[in-house]
């Protein structure tokens, strides 16, 4: 009798590690995109900053987890993520239907909007209606690109795709395109950094922006990632992050 139960006894107790492993983390690889500010983006010593970089710095310190982290472009870290070569997403991503397909999100950790911002010194457009007849300039998969879709049939202009955000306002900056339509808080970034563009329209209501995992995997890092976000929330370090970014003043 006392073998059996000292065998059922070192059963449960690996039962019991076995658990605790499935809630370990350990080191995982984060793919984001390379040019998305106030997001992720280059400072001059060519270091990667931004409200998502700073972010998964502050969680994984707070779940005490590592990571490599890979810039490679929006549309090249979603695939990298697809593909198994990423374990998660952070890149200013929405959360959307389509996508909760195929990841499953974070807790959104940024509500964003999107906006129409035109060369700041073009004086003939101020709302959707100019841009009959038109080139408008979008980034791929992003809030913008997606609103800027939903409207195209009715205000009959034509839709240019950019995989950058730089590449897109060269492209209305040189007149090819009149207009493009950004997320919010980049675009706000953006012309605050001197991008010489301008808002012509109000906010749009868009999406939330969320860490994303593939549907069905990477399940203790999605939730290591939404306690620590919690976490940095109630202690006030999130707005602080923010509020390094983007200003409300």
């Amino acid at each position: 009798m006392k073998k059996i139960g000292l065998g059922i006894m070192v059963l449960l107790v690996a039962g019991m590690v076995f658990a605790d492993d499935k809630d370990k983390v350990g080191k995982v690889i984060i793919a984001t995109d390379t040019t998305f500010a106030p997001f992720e983006f280059q400072d001059p010593q060519q270091k990667y900053v931004g409200i998502d970089i700073d972010l998964l710095a502050a969680i994984a310190a707070d779940q005490k987890f590592t990571y490599t982290l890979k810039p490679l472009g929006f549309n090249a870290a979603v695939a990298a993520l697809e593909s198994g070569q990423a374990d998660g997403v952070i890149a200013g991503m929405s959360i959307t239907n389509e996508r909760k397909q195929k990841y499953n999100f974070s807790a959104p950790y940024y509500d964003s909007g999107v906006v129409m911002a035109i060369k700041n010194d073009n004086n003939t457009i101020k709302s959707y209606a100019d841009l009959k007849g038109k080139k408008v300039a979008v980034k791929t998969g992003t809030e913008g690109a997606t609103f800027a879709e939903s409207i195209q049939a009715q205000y009959n202009f034509a839709l240019v795709y950019f995989d950058e955000s730089p590449f897109m306002y060269e492209d209305v900056k040189i007149g090819n395109s009149a207009a493009c339509f950004e997320d919010y808080p980049v675009m706000g970034y953006g012309i605050a950094q001197g991008n010489g563009l301008k808002i012509v329209t109000g906010m749009e209501k868009g999406s939330s922006y969320g860490f994303a995992v593939v549907k069905g995997k990477n399940a203790a890092l999605l939730a290591a990632f939404d306690r620590g976000l919690a976490n940095l929330k109630a202690s006030g370090a999130y707005q602080k992050i923010i509020d390094k970014y983007i200003s409300t003043k």
